[in-house]
C-alpha cells in the first residue's frame, strides 16, 4: 500500500519530468534545483537522477544531511488559475552506485489541486 493518495498516484505517473529539489547547506543555507525524477513504485519514493549527479552541491547536501523536499507541479489551467501539484518532505538518500541517484523518502505529504480542497499529512 503506497504512502501516496490514489489521485498523487496519476498525479505522478501523468508524465510530468520536472521538479524542484531543496536540500540545506552545510551553512544552513537553503539550495532549490529543478531536477529530472520519477516515481519508484517498488519503493514507494521519489527518485532523482540527473548528470553527473554525485559532484553535485544536492547530492553532498543529502548525503551530509540526509534531508531533502521536492516540489512537483504544474498548471491544469491559466483560465480559470488552476494550479496542481505535490510536495514531498522527508528522508534522502544519496546512492552513488551502481547508478547516481537521490532517493527520497516520504515523511510529509501536501498536494492541491488534485481533489477539492488541499491534502497535507506527515507519513512517516
Amino acid at each position: 500500500m503506497s504512502v501516496f493518495t490514489e489521485a498523487e498516484l496519476r498525479y505522478l505517473a501523468g508524465g510530468r519530468q520536472l521538479g524542484r529539489l531543496a536540500t540545506v547547506g552545510p551553512d544552513g543555507t537553503p539550495h532549490v534545483v529543478p531536477v529530472a525524477w520519477i516515481y519508484n513504485a517498488a519503493r514507494d519514493t521519489i527518485d532523482v537522477g540527473g548528470s553527473e549527479l554525485e559532484r553535485s552541491k544536492k547530492f553532498r547536501d543529502i548525503a551530509r544531511s540526509g534531508r531533502a523536499a521536492i516540489v512537483i507541479d504544474d498548471l491544469e489551467s491559466t483560465d480559470p488559475w488552476r494550479p496542481r501539484g505535490i510536495e514531498v518532505r522527508g528522508g534522502g538518500e544519496a546512492i552513488a552506485l551502481p547508478t547516481p541517484l537521490i532517493r527520497v523518502h516520504p515523511e510529509r505529504i501536501v498536494s492541491w489541486g488534485l481533489t477539492p480542497g488541499r491534502s497535507a499529512r506527515t507519513v512517516a
